[in-house]
């Protein structure tokens, strides 16, 4: 005899068939962020722009993006790359040394000096509510917001949650857009105490207007206070929460 099975429970397997569902982002992120020798920011920039951003392509890296601090004093390049594993970030690494083009092309950039006085790396995970990562060009121009929160001792976990239950929708809500989500994988870098995200905006002044919405939300309100009375306090240390604003250089693959 044949078996025919409810609607419903046919519709619920194809929904939640295995092969449905988004695979989760298990590649390895780093965040470099170079400081230019005074003078010399722009010659880093030409560097990257003609030569460095295609040869890290050549040898299996990811160009995600590359950023300006908006008030850059520092002379800093902010950039990301995604690699399948540390493993092949290491073998890509060692390629790219090892290339012939890159070797003349530093060689060439740095005869009047050298352009970078320090360099930061830090390498993340995406977390499991970021949205897809992916080198994104927008019709209009953009400004991106990099924040960094520092969770109170233990409270890594409860401030995940309060992103990924009431956060990201309510920053949406507010014409914010949420770019991606990370946590660091090395101790050194605040894994297992920090939370590293961009937001863009259409400016500076509408990032302004969508953060005094989004604080003044009641939703907001509610979900920060039901998550610190959960966790007995602030879910980040004090002054723990670091903003930065960027804009995409000429030669960034998302602006």
């Amino acid at each position: 005899m044949k078996t025919i099975l409810p609607l419903a429970f046919v519709t619920a397997l194809t929904t939640f068939s295995p092969g449905t569902a988004e695979a989760a982002d298990t590649r390895c992120y780093e965040m470099r962020i170079y400081y230019a020798a005074p003078g010399k920011l722009d010659a880093l920039n030409s560097r990257f722009r003609d030569h460095t951003c295609k040869l890290f392509e050549k040898h299996g890296m990811v160009n995600i993006g590359y950023w300006l601090p908006l008030t850059n004093t520092d002379n800093k390049l902010v950039y990301l790359l995604a690699y399948p594993s540390r493993e092949a970030r290491e073998k890509s690494w060692k390629a790219f040394g090892a290339d012939p083009d890159w070797q003349s092309a530093y060689k060439a950039s740095e005869k009047d000096g050298k352009l970078v006085t320090k360099a930061d790396s830090i390498f993340l995970a995406a977390t499991d509510f970021s949205p897809a990562i992916s080198p994104s060009a927008a019709t209009e121009a953009r400004v991106f917001e990099l924040r960094t929160y520092t969770a109170s001792p233990g409270n890594l976990e409860n401030l995940l949650a309060r992103f990924r239950n009431h956060t990201l929708a309510l920053f949406a809500k507010h014409g914010m857009t949420n770019f991606g989500y990370w946590t660091p994988t090395e101790k050194k870098n605040g894994a297992g105490e920090k939370l590293m995200y961009m937001l863009t905006h259409k400016s500076p002044e509408a990032a302004a207007a969508s953060f005094k919405a989004f604080r003044a939300d009641p939703d907001w309100i509610a979900a920060r206070k039901a998550s610190e009375e959960k966790a007995g306090g602030s879910l980040t240390v004090q002054d723990g929460v670091k903003s930065e604003l960027l804009v995409p250089t000429d030669y960034s693959p998302t602006k």
